[in-house]
Formats: C-alpha cells, structure tokens, sequence
C-alpha cells in the first residue's frame, strides 16, 4: 500500500518548513521513527521521523524548497510492514513535539539510517542497521547526504554501497556555493564540526579566478566611461525561516507594547578586574566567564528587587502575569538570522553556572541546532551590542516580555573617581521597556540595580 506522509504540524504554531536535507532516497526501506529529513522551521533545525515501515517510492520536494503543513513530504509503499503502521501514526506526533528530542539538537556524531528516534540506552544511541533494498535497480543514483562524524565500527553489512557523504554546511552557504559554482565536496569546513562557512567558499572562489595584474586593472577601470562601467545587480534574497518569523514578531512588538528606553553609562572597572582575576585563577579554567555574564547575573538579581520587569501582558485575560523565576533570554546573531534562546531558571544559577549555559547556547545557536524548547518560555532577555563596539542602542522587546537590557562596549576612557579624574573603564547600558506593565520609577530602579552591580560586583552580596 502506498502511503503519502505530509508535513505535520510541530506543535510551534508555524505554517511551513524549508527542507535543509534528505536523510533517505527513493529505494530505501525505512523503519518506524528513523530520521528521514532535516526540516528548517523559523525557530530551528528539526529532525522529522517517519510514521511508516517501507519503502520510499518519492520524494515529493527538493532540498532548499519550502514546504507548508499538509503538503507531502515523500511517498512510501508499506507492505510488509503494516503490523507496526497503527502504532507508528499514533506515537508520530508526539515524535515530533518540540519537548520530545525531535529537535537537531544532537552532535554531528549522529549516523543516518542507523539511530532509532527517541531510542537510547546506557549506551548511547540505539543503532538499526539499514535493511537492503528490495532490489538494486531500486536504488538509483542519490544526491549527496549530510556529513556526520564517524560513530566507531559498525557491523558488516550486505548492502548496496553506501552514497557518498554530504558535506556539512548551512542553507545560505550552500546557497552562496551554487551561485559561485563552487562544489562543496572539495572543500574542507573551518568550522565547528568541519562545517562548512561563508569564508570557506568565499576563498575557494577568490582561489578559482583568474589573476588579472592590479595596475592593469585600475587603468582599465579608469579608461573605461564611467556609464559603460558594471554595476552590481540588484539581489533578492526571499523572506523565509527565521528572518521571516523575526520580522513579523518585531514588528508585532512594536506596535503592540509601549516601549520606553532609558540609559544609564557605568564605571565597570571593578567588574573587569574581576573578571581577570577569575581568568587568572586556574579553578574556572574552561568557563568563559565575560562581562555578560555579570550583567545576566545582574539582571537576574535586579528583577527579583523588581518583579514587574519579569511579566507578561495578558491581554485575552486581562491579567498582568508576574514569573516566579527568570528564564533568561540572550539574544544571538546566526548566519540564519537573529534568535534569542533562553537559560531556563536562571536565578538560581551560579556565576559559573551562568557561564557555561550561555555559552553553551550560544554554541548551540551558532551551530544552527537550537531546538524550539530552548527558544519558548522566556521571560526578559539581554542583547550584547558591545561586540560589535555599538556604545547604546533602543532594543526592541522580544514579544511576549517587559523588559530587555542592551550592554554597550566597554571603553577606557576619563571618567571622575574618588574627587579626580582617572582612565576607568565605562559602558552604557540600554533598558527597554514595556510601559504598559513596567512604570517610569520601576524601570529606573531595575537598571539602577543593575548598573551598581556592574560598578561593584560586591553589592550583589547585599542585594540577593
């Protein structure tokens, strides 16, 4: 019996998935819940499982193609394996729920077509060989699959061979690839994993092209009319993923939530010393302990003496809901766009506790593997514009929260310290705020807190 599998709804209320890569080909036998597709949906990379035992007779959208809910996704013939499709629909959408691991969360090291979803032990992974396909002209030639790091040996087994490994990159790297006619097999990733970048295949491309002498061209530049010179042609880059669902929440937030912004500058020459002291000492060596880390610590501090920074506007009930504890979001720049996953219970976290949560989001964040569990839930968030050396900024809210803190960078510059002037070390802090649940006096009271933390990293001992 063929069946058709369409894209099911995973529970994010979101309309559509881009498909990132095909785990499976037309020909493979696949067991109930094995991965067969990596779907990008507009909060994260999530690993879809199939409902069905059988053989995939199509595939009925192409990697990089959108897809929406209820479209099909691929065809499969399941005789022989209808005694486990009863169970399989119905375990299938609790498979893919965002709390459940159906989220790309795992590392590289997971091999295709040989993990059972969901299915582990003390061991790790629960490993299902592939089964052999019915027959080899079954088993036409496959697009490349997605690179994964070597798990160990493996047993033998009697298959058809095996398709080459795809290599390991992001939907606008691969992108990039294709309009600069670069093949992605010759390339070795610098990234995390051997991930493929954007620089990897931007000097594979500078390497291809002809030599021209840079005199020669300069004069030729120069001779040339300037109307007869090339202009760069207008790109269009579609609106998809997460800068699509970005757009549409900011704008929501903005003309939803009355923002208010105030900024306070700070001398955190203090909180700098003790950040090198504590790099210096080889007890928190591997924790990556940085001025957000203070300030997430600050924040967390600040709102417990301030609790209407950490609410919501309810506005179906008419209810402001106040949080008994801080899931603290912290707002990450991707080469999928902008996303803010949160630490979960972040008050009651140690400064070193802290540490390693951001940063371990923020890895994940950069890998493109952060699961939608990680991106719901938050209740006030941080942005970090001081890396890109901004000094202040007006963050807009993330939806559904009362306030965000923009840190600015830090700067040596002449500030008064103790009745002279001396070169201190100062940054300036963003807050906005939704006036609707947070008041004038209130606001000002949070990022007071926060800012004599940051002066006086002492002070906290005072105040939790």
């Amino acid at each position: 019996m063929i069946k058709e599998f369409p894209l099911p709804d995973l529970g994010e209320g979101l309309t559509e998935s881009e498909i990132v890569a095909w785990r499976v080909a037309v020909g493979d036998h696949v067991e109930l819940n094995q991965i067969i597709a990596d779907v990008e949906t507009a909060k994260a990379v999530v690993e879809l499982p199939s409902p069905y035992e059988g053989v995939i007779t199509a595939l009925h959208a192409q990697e990089g193609e959108v897809v929406n809910v209820g479209e099909p996704l691929f065809s499969c013939d399941t005789d022989g394996g209808a005694a486990a499709q009863d169970a399989g629909v119905a375990e299938h959408a609790e498979a893919v729920a965002p709390s459940e691991a159906a989220v790309a969360t795992a590392d590289a090291a997971r091999e295709p077509n040989l993990v059972g979803y969901g299915a582990r032990d003390e061991g790790g992974p629960k490993r299902r060989p592939r089964r052999m396909a019915l027959a080899a002209d079954l088993v036409p030639e496959a697009p490349a699959q997605q690179d994964v790091a070597d798990v160990g040996p493996v047993e033998t087994r009697l298959e058809p061979p095996m398709r080459p490994e795809r290599p390991r990159s992001t939907p606008p790297v691969r992108k990039l690839a294709r309009d600069l006619g670069i093949d992605l097999a010759e390339l070795t990733g610098t990234g995390g994993g051997g991930l493929i970048t954007r620089a990897d295949v931007e000097a594979a491309a500078s390497a291809t092209q002809p030599r021209v002498d840079e005199a020669e061209a300069r004069l030729e530049t120069r001779e040339r009319p300037a109307e007869t010179r090339e202009r760069p042609a207008e790109t269009r880059i579609p609106i998809r993923g997460v800068r699509k669902h970005t757009a549409a929440a900011m704008v929501a937030s903005a003309f939803t939530a009355p923002h208010v912004t105030e900024f306070l500058t700070v001398d955190v020459t203090a909180t700098m010393e003790l950040l090198r002291s504590i790099r210096d000492d080889r007890a928190f060596a591997g924790h990556k302990v940085t001025p957000l880390t203070v300030a997430a610590k600050a924040v967390c501090i600040a709102a417990a003496r301030t609790p209407e920074v950490n609410s919501r506007w309810d506005d179906g009930a008419q209810e402001i809901v106040q949080f008994g504890g801080v899931n603290l979001g912290i707002a990450a720049a991707t080469d999928r766009g902008l996303v803010v996953p949160n630490v979960k219970g972040a008050e009651r976290m140690t400064l070193i506790e802290l540490a390693d949560a951001i940063a371990a989001l923020a890895d994940t964040a950069r890998a493109g593997k952060t699961s939608p569990a990680d991106l719901s839930g938050g209740t006030i968030s941080i942005t970090n514009i001081g890396v890109f050396g901004i000094d202040a900024g007006t963050p807009i809210l993330n939806p559904g929260e009362a306030a965000i803190l923009a840190m600015g960078a830090v700067r040596r510059q002449p500030w008064e310290h103790r009745g002279e002037i001396a070169l201190r070390e100062v940054m300036t802090l963003s807050l906005s705020f939704d006036h609707r649940l947070v008041d004038g006096a209130q606001g000002s009271r949070f990022l007071a807190d926060i800012g004599a933390i940051l002066r006086e990293p002492g002070l906290a001992l005072t105040m939790a």
